[in-house]
């Protein structure tokens, strides 16, 4: 009984297991990994700050590189100025430098992969430093 279980229709039942495992690599490999991927260099840096008047402070580096990924649809109309490259500077303490990290901003169907560095310095300028 048992043994007919297993042993009946087994061409069926061996060709669904191949299908299923077909179809669950396919749904995965398109998931998982994007298509293609696009490497920009240069990307200028930007302080984002709501209290501060931010055109005194310095980012070093002042540019990223960054690496994203998508359909070759997508990355065939991504140009550089779609990609952002922000430090949030709006709740830090503004008596020192410090290391923030760097938020990309990539428009929809572009998947970020990879941001080179991550870390950033903020420069403040001693005249902006405010005194006891």
């Amino acid at each position: 009984m048992l043994r007919e279980l297993f042993i009946k229709d087994f061409g069926w039942k061996f060709f669904s297991l191949l299908l299923a495992a077909f179809i669950w690599l396919t749904v995965h490999k398109i998931i998982a990994e994007p298509n293609g991927t696009v490497t920009i260099s240069d990307l200028p840096v930007f302080l984002v700050s709501s209290a501060a008047d931010v055109h005194l402070y310095r980012v070093a580096p002042g540019t990223v590189s960054v690496t994203v990924g998508g359909s070759p649809d997508a990355l065939a109309t991504l140009s550089a100025s779609q990609i952002r490259a922000t430090v949030n500077f709006t709740e830090t303490d503004t008596t020192k430098d410090s290391r923030r990290q760097v938020d990309i901003s990539v428009p929809y169907g572009i998947t970020l992969l990879k941001v080179d560095p991550a870390q950033v310095g903020v420069l403040i300028p001693p005249a902006s430093i405010k005194q006891p």
